[in-house]
């Protein structure tokens, strides 16, 4: 593979109207020293410090300020010191801080309490779903998901208790962050003192701006009075090392050997400094520490001295925290990330990135209802993000695997947001619970599709959650919107207390909340598969997720036990944690916890009251296992990871579709046709009945 070098010594400026890397210069500070200075001397080298007057001026004097900071500017740890230093924080007010990630909540609370010199989840916390590190009465900054922050305007719509709420990171454009900045537009009205600042490093601050831009208003007793509501835009340049951007000269095929082959390259040529790689997923990312690992024993020279650490959101949080560890000396960190690194994270070490152009992206179809995860080109903002993370310590490099052709004509300047890609079902629900009945005029950053909105309002109907005039019914409406996971999971849970199974169904929906509970190893399916057995239950997944609980239990929680039998021990004990959560939502919500003492024909219907819409029928003759959705004739297969691949019961009901070269059904339950009509008469009429 040939790169485009740079035909000088410093990179090209290119502006961003061109769609190029911002290249800034900054009078910098080497930060080589970082480990020698004092606390407070590193955050004076930050760039954002010697804008802190300013951001603090607009603050008091503007209800919303966007700060438009650089990589590396220091702006997601240093503007809610800033401004609890400044006194926004006195008299139990708490600021907030959210960011799109868990990891990133996770990171940038630790980051910024080790640098306040407090313990964590005293005066600063954090709170991510599942997960409440902060205490009450004490905690004054505190960071969050957008996703945590919206259910605690169920409780407390106005957010009273906040004086100050950070968006940031706000250019990822998630449906949780969408969803928050259109009710911190509408909650300001009501607030005028809650002041909004939304930061990132690549969005458009003016389109932002004309977003909270308010209405003018009217009498001038009133022009004096509160904050200025002109949305005041702050610029914070970053990185104080210039990046040097290398594109191939041909297009290849295979991006992952490409990176590898990249990776290998660098460690041969370049100077010691640890690299981030960019890929799209797991699966990419095991491939790529295979193929290293290959090199390593072919080629020792090529790869001595790599350490190569996978990033992605379903690594146990252990395995997460090694690539925050210092590289030992003579050794070189390789980091293979998803963009979960793109924003937010700091790894001061990357001096070397390397970006695949591909990010994994959820597309959802309403006409079909199915969302799709599909391997999609990532756009210019997220190309700038990637080059942003290299030249942190000294000069840096970024390699495209793709040409500067195509990312200057082809790359799109910005992403779709996810408001516009995706299912919005668990979006309409949280709105209805906050009591924004006229969803279809609320005033959204980027409006959804009215097809994915009549969707989404179609299966809240079906399941019973929203009545004829679209008001969440009671109880169950509300009971649902209280429970912090997908509707027709929390549906599936209301419906076992009824059924009498509510102590087996709340494991399941704990297990279905963990992306997977199975220990995936390269190079040993034939033994994961085998592990699966010794679990399986012919009724299906569900069923075989209480088998590997109730085994985890009987095991007196081993982690032998789990290395034994392919089970990822993190993953269980998250299981545990998250379903003595969900026991205590339900008993809040008045649902009494019973045991259906292994009658799992009524398990199944429990699953089936809450994903009954997902119900197939396998093809009559079909000699390769196709099904097709009882509701849009969908053509589907079962997973392979599922314990009824290749046993093709008539009937299933699925959790979820994974779209490749087909359509594949993920944790699959056998059920029996006459419960759907029995559970959803509304949904399944008598045609379907006779089927």
């Amino acid at each position: 593979m040939a790169f485009w070098k740079p035909g000088s010594e410093r990179p090209r400026i290119l502006d961003d109207e061109e769609g190029g890397v911002l290249f800034y210069n900054a009078a910098p500070a080497s930060s080589s020293g970082y480990g020698h200075a004092s606390m407070e001397k590193q955050r004076q080298r930050l760039p954002v410090f010697k804008y802190r007057t300013a951001i603090l001026y607009l603050v008091e004097t503007h209800a919303t300020t966007i700060v438009v900071g650089e990589t590396g500017s220091g702006k997601t740890t240093q503007i809610p010191q800033y401004l609890k230093e400044a006194g926004w924080a006195e008299g139990g007010r708490v600021i907030g801080c959210t960011q799109p990630r868990r990891l990133a909540v996770q990171s940038v609370a630790s980051r910024v309490a080790e640098e306040m010199g407090v313990k964590l989840g005293e005066e600063v916390g954090y709170t991510i779903r599942f997960e409440d590190v902060t205490t009450a009465g004490v905690t004054s900054i505190k960071f969050l998901t957008d996703g945590v922050l919206l259910r605690e305007m169920m409780d407390d719509p106005l957010l009273m208790k906040y004086s100050v709420i950070m968006v940031d990171e706000a250019h990822e454009r998630s449906l949780s962050t969408d969803i928050l900045l259109g009710l911190l537009k509408k909650v300001q009205k009501r607030r005028p003192e809650l002041r909004v600042v939304i930061s990132s490093a690549t969005i458009e601050a003016k389109t932002m701006a004309d977003f909270f831009r308010g209405r003018k208003r009217r009498g001038s007793d009133n022009d004096v009075q509160g904050p200025n509501t002109e949305p005041a835009i702050l610029s914070v340049e970053g990185r104080g090392f210039n990046v040097h951007v290398h594109y191939l000269e041909e297009p290849v095929s295979d991006y992952v050997r490409a990176t590898v082959s990249t990776i290998l390259s660098i460690n041969e040529r370049e100077r010691m400094g640890d690299i981030l790689v960019f890929l799209t997923g797991q699966d990419d990312i095991e491939a790529a520490t295979q193929m290293l690992n290959d090199e390593t024993h072919h080629n020792a020279r090529k790869s001595s001295g790599l350490i190569i650490l996978p990033l992605y959101s379903g690594l146990p949080r252990g395995d997460q925290d090694l690539i925050f560890s210092p590289t030992p000396r003579g050794k070189r960190k390789v980091v293979l990330s998803t963009n979960i690194a793109e924003t937010s994270l700091t790894l001061e070490g990357i001096v070397y990135v390397v970006d695949s152009g591909f990010s994994k992206q959820r597309f959802y179809n309403p006409v079909t209802d199915i969302e799709n995860l599909v391997v999609a080109p990532i756009s210019k903002a997220s190309a700038r993000q990637r080059a942003g993370r290299a030249g942190r310590v000294r000069p840096g490099k970024c390699y495209r695997l793709y040409t500067e052709e195509y990312f200057l004509n082809e790359m799109a300047t910005e992403g779709i947001p996810e408001m516009q890609r995706t299912n919005l079902v668990s979006c309409v629900i949280q709105l209805k619970a906050l009591g924004i009945d006229n969803i279809l005029g609320f005033d959204w950053p980027a409006s959804p599709s009215p097809e994915a909105m009549i969707r989404a309002l179609e299966i809240l109907y079906s399941l019973g959650i929203l009545d004829d005039d679209a008001k969440l019914t009671s109880p169950i409406g509300f009971q649902v919107a209280e429970i912090p996971l997908d509707p027709m999971v929390a549906k599936m849970i209301i419906s076992s207390h009824e059924l009498g199974c509510s102590e087996e169904i709340i494991t399941i929906a704990a297990v279905l909340s963990i992306q997977s509970i199975w220990a995936s190893v390269w190079g040993s399916q034939k033994q994961l598969d085998e592990a699966k057995l010794r679990f399986a239950a012919a009724e299906g997944d569900h069923v075989t997720f209480l088998n590997v609980y109730k085994g985890f239990l009987q095991s007196g929680k081993s982690s032998q036990w789990c290395q034994r039998n392919f089970v990822n021990y993190h993953a269980m004990k998250k299981v545990i944690e998250v379903r003595d959560q969900l026991k205590r939502v339900a008993l809040r919500l008045g649902l009494s916890l019973k045991s259906c003492d292994r009658d799992l024909q009524v398990l199944r219907k429990a699953v089936t009251a809450g994903f009954f819409a997902n119900a197939c029928r396998l093809e009559p003759y079909s000699h390769n296992g196709m099904y097709k959705t009882v509701r849009t004739s969908q053509e589907v297969y079962i997973h392979p990871s599922s314990v009824l691949f290749r046993v093709n019961p008539k009937w299933i009901i699925y959790h979820a579709l994974v779209s490749t070269d087909r359509q594949y059904a993920r944790n699959v339950i056998s059920i029996e046709p006459s419960w759907l009509t029995e559970i959803a008469p509304h949904f399944y009429n008598s045609k379907e009945r006779a089927l």
